[in-house]
């Protein structure tokens, strides 16, 4: 813990204290043994006292025999790359076109400086986490993706080596889990002639969460979950509900690959999938083993 956390929670007497502990059991273990995927990204991803605490709460999880898998995005990461190549990150309905020099870029920034920077946290407070991306154990097999514009049918944008996921093998991942690892997932995945595509972080782990039959899929991010038009916090939703969103404008831009994978993972058998705000001290603790709302849920019916 940073000091600043430490004072404030020196603060707290010791009965209540043992209240928050003794809260936390029934949550504990009801989600004991289950699979938690949890999609890293924004400023949790870069601020160094929100890193720790990321780190600290997937230890925590584990060690209180959940199986927490980190799936990690790497956007202002990937940007700051490109810009000191001279190239300009360039996006067509919140996907970003990826031509050959950006994959390669995309692979080192993602599979080399980010992923080893998560691994390095995790294990630095404990933990056994484990980098993979999609062509370890063939895990994520992809094909390019055919983006339709989302107002004119007819027409398709050619956005590079971005894929889609055809199928995921989560044989190693049940390997790491089993053995007390972390798995910290880049979301690369491979096509046939063992090409290399860029795919979206939130697809890539809603589509995971829903092979492995997930407990909860959480996502990460710089908002407090799902606003509405007045900008209040949606906390529970449905899939109708949000389907009524996306028709009337509120779910927008960025969101619409988050929410509409989020969507498809409730739908296929994910229990519930959250959208957090990661910019909250250890989000993802009190999301998990408190009464608290800390971003917004998503339930498939």
């Amino acid at each position: 813990m940073t000091t600043a956390h430490t004072t404030a929670v020196a603060h707290i007497a010791p009965r209540e204290k043992a209240e928050i502990l003794a809260q936390a059991l029934p949550y504990i273990r009801r989600f004991h043994g289950k699979t938690l995927v949890i999609k890293y990204g924004g400023n949790a991803m870069t601020d160094p006292a929100l890193q720790q605490d990321f780190a600290e709460d997937v230890v925590l999880l584990k060690l209180v025999g959940m199986n927490p898998i980190v799936v990690h995005g790497g956007g202002p990461q990937i940007d700051e790359a490109l810009k000191r190549l001279g190239k300009k990150g360039r996006f067509v309905q919140g996907m970003r076109i990826t031509d050959e020099e950006t994959m390669e870029v995309v692979e080192w920034v993602l599979a080399g400086q980010v992923q080893q920077d998560i691994v390095g946290l995790i294990n630095a407070v404990g933990g056994k986490a484990v980098g993979l991306t999609g062509r370890d154990g063939g895990l994520i097999r992809a094909r390019k993706l055919k983006l339709i514009d989302k107002d004119d049918p007819t027409v398709e944008h050619d956005i590079g080596q971005v894929g889609e996921i055809t199928a995921i093998d989560p044989s190693v991942v049940k390997a790491l889990q089993d053995d007390q690892f972390i798995p910290v997932i880049s979301p690369i995945g491979f096509g046939e002639r063992n090409e290399s595509y860029n795919i979206n972080a939130d697809l890539v782990a809603s589509k995971l969460a829903t092979v492995l039959k997930a407990e909860k899929l959480m996502l990460l991010t710089n908002t407090p979950g799902v606003l509405d038009k007045s900008g209040q916090l949606l906390t529970d939703l449905s899939a109708r509900r949000i389907d009524e969103l996306f028709a009337d404008g509120t779910i927008s831009g960025g969101m619409l690959p988050k929410i509409g994978g989020a969507l498809d993972a409730a739908r296929s058998g994910v229990n519930a999938v959250h959208i957090i705000d990661g910019r909250v001290p250890h989000a993802m603790l009190l999301e998990i083993l408190t009464d608290q709302a800390y971003g917004t849920m998503i339930r498939s019916h």
